[in-house]
């Protein structure tokens, strides 16, 4: 797909990606020896934390592999979890049966054979993590869990000192649009006006350089927009020159933002994870050292992170009103380049999983955007 393609009516494949680490709920909902149900990518799961000291997360296919009941619906004791239809007992992290109390003494099911779906499982930033691999061919029963060909994904931090906060939101609305809505650079002065933030007023025209990276697209380091309130602040204790910001998206749906200024550093890494094909949930995890000596500097910024989440789902709830009716986008250039960069990725990578072969970036070098917001 040539990087200068023309305009065009586009619409969003409900199609999953499969293959990729994907948050699945906050750390804290978990105490030892609990276990909750959710899902990802449609697939049920029960997700819960052992009661040893590790206290380490486990992630299961919410079914059992002997007649489909919800684990969920079980018992728990720290260690297996019991299907409470007929007290078959798994081991939490790995899946694998242990008991099956139907079977009597001379009955030679090799029930270590056995196992419930398993999901590799990590925390990361006050996050746990699900791997969800491509799904195999259908059928009773699953084999022994392979492990993720990659660790989780993390917030990159440059300080040993830093706070953290995270804020999540549900988005009626397939994961297309909640990532399309992420990545667009024209919305803020309408969706997200307020009188501390911005208007439709400083709206003016901006350039910026974007490049290839493997499996998604950067915002190359470039000084902040001078309308926007964080860069003002920043402004107050560094040196305007030296403020950079750097965007990156990668695949499946990964953005993430560093903001640098001398000794003081600000980064997120928000995700759209697909829930069904038309709900998904945004997550946003920011780490930083910038306002630490700022009274209230933690719940200042997760008013503000609050304040925008809440805008962007309220703003995906009357799209999709309109697009009941007609589901087709006209994207043009160049404020709506990223969105098409987006679906070009994903294109690629839906074509290699299906053909092989290799993975055709949609950018075939960098470029410079201009729009005005």
């Amino acid at each position: 797909m040539p990087d200068d393609f023309p305009l065009q009516s586009q619409t969003p494949d409900a199609l999953m990606l499969f293959g990729f680490w994907y948050r699945a709920l906050p750390s804290k909902q978990l105490g030892p020896g609990e276990f909750t149900k959710t899902m990802l990518l449609e697939q049920p799961l029960v997700i819960g934390r052992g009661r040893d000291r590790q206290g380490k997360a486990f992630a299961l296919r919410d079914a059992c592999p002997h007649r489909g009941m919800p684990l969920s619906c079980g018992q728990f004791d720290g260690e297996q979890i019991e299907c409470s239809y007929h007290g078959w007992r798994f081991d939490a992290h790995s899946g694998q049966c242990r008991v099956i109390p139907s079977l009597v003494s001379d009955q030679n099911l090799k029930i270590d054979r056995i196992y419930a779906g398993s999901y590799p499982c990590e925390e990361r930033d006050d996050f746990i993590w699900v791997f969800i691999p491509d799904p195999g061919p259908a059928g009773a029963g699953f084999s022994k869990p392979a492990s993720a060909p990659t660790p989780a994904p993390e917030i990159p931090k440059f300080s040993e000192h830093y706070k953290l906060a995270y804020l999540t939101a549900d988005l009626p609305c397939s994961v297309d649009h909640g990532i399309i809505g992420l990545m667009d650079p024209a919305h803020g002065p309408f969706v997200h006006q307020a009188w501390w933030w911005r208007t439709q007023k400083s709206i003016h025209e901006k350039h910026k350089n974007f490049e290839p990276i493997p499996y998604g697209f950067r915002m190359s380091a470039h000084t902040p927009s001078s309308n926007s309130a964080p860069y003002k602040l920043l402004r107050l204790y560094a040196d305007a020159d030296s403020i950079t910001t750097t965007i990156d998206f990668v695949l499946p749906n990964l953005r993430s933002e560093i903001i640098r200024a001398g000794k003081y550093w600000f980064s997120s890494l928000t995700t759209v994870t697909p829930i069904t094909r038309n709900q998904c949930r945004i997550d946003v995890v920011a780490a930083w050292n910038l306002f630490r000596w700022i009274p209230f500097g933690p719940e200042l910024l997760k008013f503000v992170f609050a304040k925008f989440v809440e805008q962007d789902r309220h703003t995906m709830e009357l799209q999709s009103e309109g697009l009941k009716h007609n589901p087709h986008l006209m994207l043009i250039d160049d404020a709506d380049r990223p969105a098409k960069w987006y679906f070009g990725l994903k294109n690629a990578m839906l074509e290699v999983k299906k053909n092989g072969g290799e993975f055709r970036h949609p950018m075939t070098g960098p470029v410079t955007l201009r729009w005005r917001s």
